[in-house]
């Protein structure tokens, strides 16, 4: 179980102040932007929140119990702590702010973040992450954005989200994609950074192959 002082993370230096990515593990992400923290999918077994600092906001893609969790929720959670997430989720929490696809909503430091469509496409995959259901997250911070998708696959929508600096991809079978099916998802969202990132046992050497030759550069992180 990660702390703080063991995680990895990333810095981009941005107008607005620094952007520290921090890669917790699977799909559950940490983003300090200048002190003002950011959680999404937070859940127990990939980090002790009594460790890290309360969310400013915590966002949750679904329900699933890999990226919902009440007890990790109650960690991260501070006595102003935004919480947003899809209808699914907030049915069985029974609290949070409701963001559905293509709606948005802007924070505190020049903070915005937009529900967007995640889902599977694939006949027998399609109980998993049925379309309409699920979140995906466009995160702005000042003019940089941040796309975590999410459970989904290739979806035409990625083809629409405008600028993105950076995507968080789902590689993980059968539940969301393959390396093949990244690097497609990747040519719709024309991205500059690219992690991969719910990846489990998936090769991720085989994405590298996919992207070698590609304008995107591929970041590798512990994001199992």
């Amino acid at each position: 179980m990660e702390t703080l002082e063991s995680l990895e993370f990333d810095t981009f230096r941005l107008s607005g102040g620094e952007l520290k990515i921090y890669f917790i593990g699977h799909g559950t992400l940490m983003f300090d932007y200048a002190g003002y923290i950011l959680h999404v999918d937070p859940v127990t077994a990939y980090a002790d929140y009594r460790d890290l600092p309360p969310g400013d906001v915590i966002l949750i893609t679904h329900q699933h119990f890999d990226h919902l969790e009440k007890e990790a929720l109650d960690k991260a959670t501070g006595p102003s702590t935004v919480i947003i997430l899809d209808n699914e989720s907030a049915g069985i929490l029974g609290k949070g702010t409701i963001l559905r696809h293509g709606e948005s909503l802007t924070l505190d430091k020049d903070v915005r973040v937009k529900a967007v469509p995640a889902y599977n496409t694939t006949e027998d995959r399609q109980a998993f992450h049925p379309k309409g259901r699920d979140n995906g997250y466009l995160i702005t911070f000042g003019g940089f954005t941040v796309y975590v998708a999410g459970d989904t696959e290739p979806i035409p929508e990625m083809g629409n989200l405008g600028k993105v600096d950076v995507a968080f991809l789902p590689m993980n079978q059968p539940y969301t994609m393959t390396p093949l099916q990244v690097a497609e998802a990747t040519e719709k969202i024309q991205p500059t950074i690219l992690y991969p990132y719910h990846f489990g046992t998936t090769d991720t050497t085989a994405l590298l192959r996919l992207m070698e030759s590609k304008p995107t550069e591929v970041r590798i992180r512990s994001l199992a």
